[in-house]
């Protein structure tokens, strides 16, 4: 007979099997409109907003006020925010992306915060109703023109036999990842898999797992579970130090900043990655003493020998989170020395080189 807790596990691993990524572009070609204007996923599909040309942001709003956030009683932001995002014209690739976790089958609405676009019906919805608080209702709503007939299409999902619980909603980052030494001879996958990595699980100074296997596409969904750990990109050579202090070419790598959970949390902060290439991504929590306890990560590592997590880890635990690795990268007598220097580090890169973003995050391209 299976127990409560195996069949808990069995109905995890069915339901991370089952997650989507679900593209919407937001503005570009098409004009003032996301592309699809609405989706209706199932509950743990990740919606990948991308950005296109100009600077638009996916702003949360509610049916009754399209065009405005969704705010507490205090006028403090609730809702997701992906803040601007401007493109400049004839970009063609390595468009910046920020996810969506559906964690509930609510409707969820959104908009564009940039001056008038909201207004000219430049909205998108998650799971809206079909009957109801539509969202060709909502399109009007924003319109301010309620008899108006919207103008742009899209189509209705099978009818809805079920709804999940109400749940938080997750703000989640997505970050585009490759190496130094990208494989182009690996391309990406038509349908990316998504990857769920736990972080803290229980209490425990741990990744679960600890090493995975991905494809270029791939996205890779930290979940913190438990204290304050972050997911920051480092190097084989120094396992316990960001990647942008030890890289000697400029290379720069991602960093999930510290996620506070709470004791009694029941929604859980996650940060996204895309996967670039398949050389090696090492990665680390950089709290204080933990990566020196071997609470370390790693993307397509190889599985024994002087680069394999175990010898990753191994070297963590030695220089004891001190991020004081020597240039040959010298590991207990255990494990086989890796070789010299940060061969297969990973480095923050948006596909095509697209570079910027963050920095003119304000620049008005209207």
């Amino acid at each position: 007979m299976w127990s409560s807790a195996a069949l808990a596990l069995l109905g995890l691993a069915a339901s991370a099997a089952a997650q989507t990524v679900h593209t919407v572009v937001v503005g570009g070609a098409a004009g003032l409109v996301y592309t699809p204007s609405c989706l209706w996923p199932a509950v743990g599909d990740i919606v990948n907003f991308e950005f296109h040309e100009k600077n638009h942001t996916a702003t949360q709003s509610s049916f009754a006020a399209p065009c405005t956030k969704l705010t507490d009683a205090s006028g403090a932001q609730t809702g997701f925010a992906s803040g601007f995002h401007p493109v400049a014209a004839g970009t063609t690739s390595g468009f910046p992306v920020v996810s969506f976790n559906v964690t509930d089958a609510q409707p969820k609405w959104f908009y564009c915060a940039q001056a008038g676009h909201c207004a000219a019906g430049m909205v998108f919805a998650i799971n809206p109703p079909r009957e109801g608080n539509t969202f060709d209702a909502f399109l009007a709503n924003a319109k301010n023109t309620a008899n108006q007939a919207p103008s742009m299409s899209y189509p209705y999902p099978p009818a809805a036999t079920t709804s999940a619980p109400a749940g938080v909603v997750t703000v989640t980052q997505t970050t585009t990842i490759g190496s130094a030494t990208p494989s182009p001879s690996a391309p990406a996958a038509a349908t990316p898999n998504v990857h769920v990595v736990t972080v803290g699980e229980s209490g425990a100074l741990a990744y679960n797992p600890t090493s995975i296997q991905a494809q270029p596409g791939d996205i890779v969904s930290f979940q913190f579970r438990s204290k304050n750990h972050t997911a920051t990109q480092s190097s084989f050579a120094d396992p316990c130090r960001k990647l942008e202090f030890t890289s000697t070419t400029g290379q720069v790598g991602f960093d999930s900043g510290f996620m506070a959970v709470a004791a009694d949390a029941s929604a859980f902060p996650t940060f996204n990655i895309t996967v670039n290439d398949t050389a090696p991504i090492w990665t680390y929590c950089r709290q204080v003493n933990h990566c020196g306890t071997g609470m370390v990560f790693a993307i397509n590592a190889v599985e024994s020998g002087n680069k394999s997590f175990a010898a990753f880890q191994a070297l963590a635990k030695q220089i004891n989170g001190t991020g004081s690795g020597t240039s040959s990268g010298a590991v207990p007598s255990s494990t086989a020395s890796p070789s010299t220097g940060v061969n297969g580090a990973s480095q923050l890169i948006a596909a095509g080189s697209w570079i910027g973003v963050v920095s003119a995050v304000f620049m008005m391209l209207l």
